[in-house]
């Protein structure tokens, strides 16, 4: 008996995926839940696992086709003799008379229904970045709001010249590039700065680091936990920055979720620390460390990456000292921390040396004001130069 393997629910606002890669190929034995192909979203990959122990059958799409939830994937039989290997179905007449037609660029089912739904038609699009030039809905997208992430036919390139080379994007890499470009032409971003010492945080944490590694085996004593937690006090002082905009209504939320950037091999992710606002400073080590290992090892899953309500990136580790973070839309905020250095400061009268950090608030001016955005930040330094006000709530 065999069962169809189809494409799963992918996460909130996501109807559409790449196939990646197939990891097993027609005839191989599939034991249950081993994973047997990798789907790309907008956000994250996903693995799709064998429902049953058998032999897998034939696959029905390709590498680098596109595929809406609930599309057969493949199939697998129970206790199936080993079939003859087969790279790919052949597609229906139907479909590979109309892949043969003139009519290349015809819409996948996913932008044929948003173009039904914006009145917009191939014509006016033109060919798509789909396989075989077909319209896909990230090309409805850009053709709606004005965005061109296609290549530029009309600009001259030496495709003989053996130093270069052509790499398609990624899903994931163009729905960075899409979603940054989104953020600078909606909301009304603006930047504010401040520094602050990190003497203290410093001190306390080479006092009680190997203590607390010991206590707590699946965490390390970082610096990123007394930022999320100055930061969670700072969201609660002023709640317009833990806020969003939905058309007309502003939506204020009474709970930090707070989403911390890592970089993985596919690009940066935000990965989201969920309640952040109730965990203590183990479980914020212990979760972004989990969320770290599963970025490298590309294992994070659509759960992960949903459902923040601001964000901290860390330019620092990779060398930063100043930068301007852009929101992770339809956040109001994201804070940005940066490379510690020792630089001269005046202190009562006196030059002194300490290890400072710059720190930027980028925020949407249209929901929070210059003198929250200030305070914010000053707020944050107030906690991290007086770290004992954390542990004291006050």
């Amino acid at each position: 008996m065999s069962v169809e393997i189809k494409v799963p629910q992918l996460g909130e606002s996501i109807s559409v995926a790449t196939i990646a890669k197939w990891l097993k190929q027609p005839g191989e034995h599939v034991e249950m839940d081993e994973a047997i192909v990798e789907l790309e979203t907008d956000k994250v990959s996903v693995e799709v696992a064998a429902s049953q122990a058998g032999t897998l059958g034939n696959h029905f799409v390709n590498e680098g086709d596109e595929v809406e939830v609930g599309a057969i994937l493949t199939t697998i039989e129970k206790g199936g003799a080993k079939a003859p290997a087969a790279p790919v179905t052949k597609a229906p007449k139907s479909v590979e008379k109309a892949a043969s037609s003139p009519e290349l660029h015809q819409p996948m089912p996913a932008a044929r229904k948003m173009m039904d739904e914006k009145q917009v038609s191939a014509t006016q699009i033109g060919q798509g970045t789909g396989k075989n030039g077909r319209i896909t809905r990230e090309d409805v997208i850009n053709f709606v709001t004005g965005a061109n992430t296609k290549p530029i036919a009309s600009v001259p390139t030496r495709q003989d010249d053996p130093r270069e080379e052509r790499v398609k994007m990624t899903r994931l890499r163009r729905t960075i590039a899409r979603r940054l470009k989104d953020a600078q032409e909606t909301a009304a971003m603006l930047t504010t700065f401040n520094e602050v010492d990190m003497s203290a945080v410093m001190k306390l944490r080479a006092e009680y680091k190997d203590a607390f590694n010991k206590k707590y085996e699946d965490a390390r004593l970082g610096f990123m936990s007394f930022f999320v937690k100055a930061t969670v006090s700072a969201l609660q002082e002023f709640p317009a920055i833990n806020a969003q905009i939905d058309g007309e209504d502003v939506i204020y939320r009474h709970f930090v979720n707070m989403g911390i950037a890592v970089g993985g091999p596919n690009g940066l992710v935000v990965p989201v620390l969920r309640d952040a606002d109730q965990m203590s400073f183990a479980q914020i080590e212990s979760n972004i460390i989990g969320f770290a290992k599963k970025a490298k090892n590309n294992q994070l899953k659509i759960d992960d990456l949903s459902g923040g309500t601001f964000s901290i990136t860390n330019g620092g580790i990779y060398g930063s000292l100043m930068s301007t973070p852009i929101l992770n839309m339809p956040q109001s905020g994201i804070l940005g921390m940066h490379a510690i250095k020792e630089r001269p400061i005046a202190e009562n009268g006196q030059v002194v040396i300490r290890p400072m950090m710059y720190l930027a608030l980028s925020y949407d001016h249209r929901i929070v004001d210059g003198k929250e955005a200030v305070s914010f930040l000053v707020h944050i330094k107030d906690r991290i130069e007086h770290p004992e006000r954390l542990l004291l709530g006050v």
